[in-house]
């Protein structure tokens, strides 16, 4: 694990790379969703390079000292939503995002900078199985628990059948895992999934949450925000 002294060196050196990766071009823009023909998680690019690759864990731990600026040493991001949490999460789809806004198909400027400075199919290898190792922890951002019923009720009826009854998602399929994810992070995610904002959706989510109103949203994201995976759960 990162040793106490290197939080403050992971939040230097990322700040460093983001204040000279801002005076670089912005990230490039690759058609997504709302062009005719788009095909989720095609099989190709860096990502299917990296898939084929076997992580190095050392290596990944060195490189995600970068990382731990915004999403923490431990992984756990940040319960306002501005950054998500990592730990656990399955390789194939930490390679997935990464490589997608690595290559303008998910538009997150804020990453990109972060994303770009992995140098090759191997390093985004090692990095993601480097954090799918860290332990989810147990005390992420949840959602006031107004409406849990109706969300339990829509997890039950539209989510469980890709993300599993414990939020831990489908490593093959490139599903995540939601278990430990913060409230107001899942919900604008999945908000801009339902508007047509989010440019890497997978169509099959989207003919889902694209009836939902923003109460529906609020509630199942609710119940998602309370779900624990034992296996990679932080153990008290």
């Amino acid at each position: 694990m990162l040793s106490s002294t290197k939080p403050y060196i992971a939040i230097a050196v990322g700040a460093l790379i983001a204040g000279a990766a801002w005076a670089q071009p912005p990230a490039p823009k690759k058609a997504g969703i709302e062009q005719e023909g788009y095909v989720w998680n095609a099989a190709e690019g860096e990502k299917i390079e990296a898939l084929e690759l076997t992580g190095d864990m050392e290596n990944g731990e060195e490189a995600y000292e970068v990382c731990s600026a915004c999403h923490l040493p431990n992984g756990a991001g940040r319960p306002d939503g501005t950054f998500p949490q990592l730990a656990g999460q399955h390789t194939t789809v930490i390679i997935k995002q990464i490589a997608d806004i690595r290559e303008g198909l998910r538009d997150n400027p804020i990453m990109y900078p972060f994303a770009k400075t992995l140098i090759d199919p191997q390093e985004l290898a090692d990095v993601s199985v480097y954090i799918q190792t860290l332990p989810i922890p147990q005390d992420n951002g949840r959602g006031p628990g107004t409406n849990l019923e109706l969300g339990k009720k829509l997890y039950d009826e539209n989510c469980v059948e890709c993300h599993g009854n414990f939020g831990e998602g489908d490593a093959v399929k490139f599903y995540p895992v939601l278990a430990g994810q913060h409230y107001k992070y899942m919900l604008r995610q999945v908000t801009e999934i339902r508007d047509g904002k989010r440019r890497n959706s997978n169509p099959e989510m989207v003919k889902v949450v694209k009836k939902y109103t923003d109460e529906d949203l609020d509630a199942v994201v609710d119940y998602m925000s309370r779900l624990e995976w034992p296996e990679r759960t932080v153990k008290k």
